[in-house]
């Protein structure tokens, strides 16, 4: 039950070549509808706007040719056009702007690769290729099927492309300092606290940061796990809650490392002279 506190195995973290875990959050189906139907609306006015001056400008044509322009290109330049505004134009937004595009942006999203990397021609020319049926064509209707019941909440140029869409707007973390509490201060200043493993020193501190979301007799069950653990480093155990006991004990052992380090810089700096001054009569000579 612990190990949830260290780790989530959901779609969110992305795995580099290091094996090192980046929390990237992706952007949710409600919100990737929101953005896509924004695009749609877009390209769909602007391409209907490039067809109405195709029109003018074929009209203007015919009044100094009467026998009109030909079919043939005719037909060319309307199949230019939409090829233009809903392939060409996505792509080179997609592009210029990293994966954003305007309904992405007003959302707070972003295209990019599986990894987390920014997507590149590849990436963007599946996507706008295949948007043509999934979005255009169907009125979204495909690209909201497949993003409702796939992982991510991605369209089907996505999974061609091995793109997802990410949320950027991630709440800010806020730093939790814990200190010794108040019933606990004569005892820190004798208490014998040990170096507590890393693992869990940060156990202890995820529960603390994470205690006020948990159940009650989860939150009891883990501190009282927890306090057991660290009682081991710890002597005189002092008569309080499990939860108290594990905030004095992090606090008390970060202090002490603070101090630690703050002495042995100090230590340092008296050395600096010896270090890196010159010996006596020594020119510099840069």
């Amino acid at each position: 039950m612990t190990d949830a506190l260290v780790h989530e195995d959901d779609d969110s973290q992305v795995m580099t070549g290091e094996a090192v875990g980046l929390d990237l959050r992706p952007t949710s189906f409600v919100l990737a509808a929101a953005g896509a139907a924004i695009d749609f609306l877009v390209y769909v006015i602007g391409g209907f706007g490039a067809l109405f001056l195709v029109a003018m400008l074929v009209g203007l044509a015919e009044v100094g040719n009467p026998s009109g322009p030909d079919e043939d290109a005719l037909g060319a330049i309307i199949t230019a056009t939409e090829v233009t505004m809903f392939i060409v134009v996505p792509l080179v937004v997609e592009l210029l702007t990293k994966g954003k595009s305007l309904g992405r942006l007003v959302v707070g999203a972003r295209i990019v690769r599986d990894d987390g990397g920014a997507i590149g021609f590849r990436h963007a020319f599946i996507r706008s290729l295949v948007a043509v049926f999934e979005i255009f064509l169907t009125l979204g209707g495909a690209a909201a099927l497949v993003g409702l019941f796939g992982t991510r909440s991605k369209r089907l140029g996505d999974l061609l492309a091995g793109t997802y869409s990410q949320y950027e707007r991630v709440a800010r973390n806020t730093t939790l300092v814990f200190t010794v509490p108040p019933q606990l201060q004569g005892w820190a200043r004798t208490a014998d606290v040990a170096r507590i493993p890393g693992r869990l020193a940060y156990r202890m501190t995820q529960f603390l940061r994470q205690a006020p979301q948990l159940s009650p007799a989860a939150r009891d069950q883990l501190a009282r796990q927890l306090a057991g653990e660290a009682s081991a480093w710890v002597s005189p155990i002092p008569q309080v809650g499990p939860e108290l006991f594990i905030a004095a004990v992090i606090a008390i052992r970060r202090d002490r490392e603070f101090a630690a380090l703050e002495l042995e810089n100090q230590r340092l700096s008296h050395l600096d002279a010896a270090l890196t001054g010159l010996p006596h009569d020594f020119p510099e000579r840069g």
